[in-house]
């Protein structure tokens, strides 16, 4: 597959220079492969996020004003390293304690939890919140060993929105785990990715079958099930979030006159005309049950690559986290006004 690129092992490195200047003076490189906002607060709780580039605009695209205070890179599709996880956390502690809000993959996870021990040792605070939207890969009964897919924006909106008005540590991991509680996602891959240090597809995919519940990091999905319309697609796969709310008995199920945020996000090379044909038949079907849709995400936020593919994210969201999505916010991967949708 062709890509515009230098060398290809040192593809995370540059993006990464060429994503600094994109923030424009907002953010600063830090140490080996982070980067940092220029104005945290002193006595601010911070929020890092980060894992594996590859993914842009997230995941260090999420890094602005009302959102993640800083990042840490990994190479594509890789976690980033001890190191690379303390200069981030290092980086953006103010004195009140660091938040680690990230996927729930199992390289990041060791790599995230080694650098909290290498910052306690410098007496910086972290807790963490892993992030399992992704209802396909586990049953509710196991919904902590899910993975984080494209749920992981709305979550770090609200999170980032939260950091600034919180005043300890355990008040933003609670709202944190609010966020991931009431959020579910699931994708759906019509053609691989590619990792740029081989050129090659991440795996095959007959065309006449669609992966359902692929991994962001060019992981095939859970199954297959055959190409489909749009409507047809969009159907079956709201239907997997809406059962996934039911199921679990840790959450209420979607009701008529809750208000949600939706999602509907572009795995790379699935065009906005694919995405709009099916956010109408999204609304179409969410409003026929009585929801009642607070806001609507739509683009290619959390990508792999040149993937083809969408994912559906739905957000519940309760007075606090309206007021908290309410809140503008500015970065590279997302920005909006004050209110809702902008207004």
């Amino acid at each position: 597959m062709k890509k515009l690129i230098n060398n290809p092992l040192k593809c995370a490195d540059e993006l990464v220079e060429g994503l600094v200047e994109a923030y424009n003076g907002e953010c600063r490189h830090v140490g080996a492969r982070s980067i940092v906002k220029n104005d945290i607060p002193e006595g601010k709780v911070a929020l890092l996020i980060g894992g594996g580039s590859g993914h842009e605009p997230i995941y260090h695209g999420l890094v602005g004003r009302n959102l993640a205070d800083g990042a840490a890179c990994g190479d594509i599709f890789a976690a980033p390293p001890p190191n690379i996880v303390l200069e981030a956390t290092e980086a953006v502690n103010r004195g009140k304690g660091v938040l680690y809000l990230y996927g729930n993959y199992a390289g990041d996870v060791l790599n995230f939890d080694l650098g909290a021990e290498l910052a306690s040792d410098d007496d910086i605070e972290v807790r963490t919140v892993l992030i399992w939207d992704d209802v396909c890969s586990a049953p509710p009964t196991q919904k902590h060993n899910r993975r984080g897919i494209a749920g992981l924006v709305p979550i770090v909106k609200l999170a980032g929105a939260a950091s600034q008005k919180v005043s300890t540590l355990e008040e933003l991991e609670a709202l944190a785990k609010k966020a991931v509680l009431q959020t579910r996602s699931v994708g759906v891959s019509m053609s691989p990715g590619s990792i740029p240090a081989t050129g090659k597809p991440t795996f095959d995919i007959d065309e006449d079958k669609i992966g359902l519940g692929m991994g962001i990091h060019g992981e095939p999905g859970v199954g297959e099930i055959p190409m489909t319309t749009a409507d047809e697609l969009t159907a079956q796969m709201l239907e997997l979030i809406i059962a996934d709310f039911e199921k679990d008995e840790e959450v209420a199920a979607l009701a008529p006159g809750d208000e949600i945020l939706l999602l509907v996000n572009s795995l790379g090379a699935t065009t906005m005309m694919e995405l709009l044909i099916a956010l109408r038949k999204a609304k179409a079907i969410l409003t026929e049950r009585g929801l009642k849709i607070y806001d609507v995400l739509i683009g290619p936020f959390v990508t792999c690559q040149e993937m083809s593919g969408i994912s559906f994210s739905i957000t519940r969201l309760d007075d606090e986290l309206k007021g908290y999505w309410d809140m503008p916010c500015q970065s590279v991967c997302y920005s909006k006004m004050e209110g809702r949708n902008g207004g």
